[in-house]
């Protein structure tokens, strides 16, 4: 008997090298999706601690998964069969298949470190059915709902990473003005393919007609439309801006991308809203540094 226990010591010792190893390249995966798919979450994420950047990094490729389900699976049964996958992932429902991606496995090895709630992220995953099919934004409300259940939930997911805090105020105001924003940065891609995330009842009050939209022309009322919602995203911004305080000192790389806000939203003023000029990346990169070094710029 005391001769038996080195040799299932050492088989036990092989077995978590074997699992530490597996995470390792499961969130060194993760750090290199997001490298591509979502550059500017990714040099954010260099301003964090070493020791929790991992965790952001799956945070944020499960984001970068959900978010282009539709263009990866081009029509909605195929979407929602990926999406369910990933609700029933977070409910623990899949452990034998999610340990197998490693982007699956990364993040529920953070939900588990930092006590996440995975209710978080179902409903991040149920607002993200929106996505797979062509039904209009009915009004501005159901865009800011829609941008609190993704790009709102997931800075309050990575404050509570890195702060172990919960931030619900300032997140909610930061990420409906970087959902806004973003959805105004795509407004070409989303009207070529016949989707509408601008709501429906603010193009009506500004009489937008949709073929015209959906055929590439602009109109007086469609840049009002698109300025009003500008207008909705500063406001936003302003109120995230008043509650920095707030904000633990250790939390701020989950929010250094929302200093991109008012200078996206500034260049898309002066464009044509079907052919808006970007921020360019080396500008992003520096934008998110300055922030970093100033957080008051975050929303400033």
């Amino acid at each position: 008997m005391i001769f038996s226990k080195p040799e299932t010591t050492f088989r036990d010792h092989a077995r978590l090298n074997a699992k530490l190893a597996g995470m390792q390249d499961a969130f060194a995966y993760c750090a290199e999706l997001i490298r591509t798919a979502d550059r500017d979450r990714f040099i954010a994420s260099l301003f964090a601690p070493a020791e929790r950047r991992g965790a952001l990094h799956a945070l944020y490729a499960f984001n970068a998964e959900v978010a282009r389900i539709r263009d990866v699976a081009h029509t909605a049964l195929p979407g929602e069969i990926r999406l369910q996958w990933w609700s029933e992932v977070v409910n623990r429902e899949r452990d034998e298949e999610a340990r197998a991606n490693p982007v699956a496995a990364a993040l529920l090895d953070t939900i588990e470190r930092h006590g996440l709630a995975s209710e978080t992220f179902v409903d991040l995953i149920e607002a993200r059915r929106f996505d797979l099919y062509d039904d209009p934004m009915a009004t501005l409300a159901d865009l800011e709902a829609y941008a609190q259940r993704t790009s709102s939930s997931l800075i309050a997911l990575a404050v509570q990473v890195l702060a172990g805090v919960q931030a619900e105020a300032i997140a909610v105001s930061a990420g409906i003005a970087s959902g806004i924003a973003g959805i105004l940065r795509a407004f070409p891609a989303h009207s070529a393919r016949r989707q509408l995330y601008v709501p429906a009842d603010l193009l009506e009050r500004h009489q937008v007609h949709l073929h015209e939209l959906f055929a590439g022309r602009s109109s007086a009322g469609l840049e009002a439309a698109l300025a009003a919602l500008r207008d909705v995203a500063r406001g936003h911004l302003a109120t995230a801006g008043e509650r920095m305080t707030a904000l633990p000192l250790e939390a701020i790389a989950a929010l250094l991308p929302v200093a991109l806000v008012r200078p996206s939203l500034n260049r898309l003023e002066r464009s044509p809203p079907f052919s808006p000029v970007e921020v360019s990346p080396w500008r992003r990169q520096w934008l998110i540094w300055r922030a970093a070094r100033d957080p008051g710029r975050i929303a400033g």
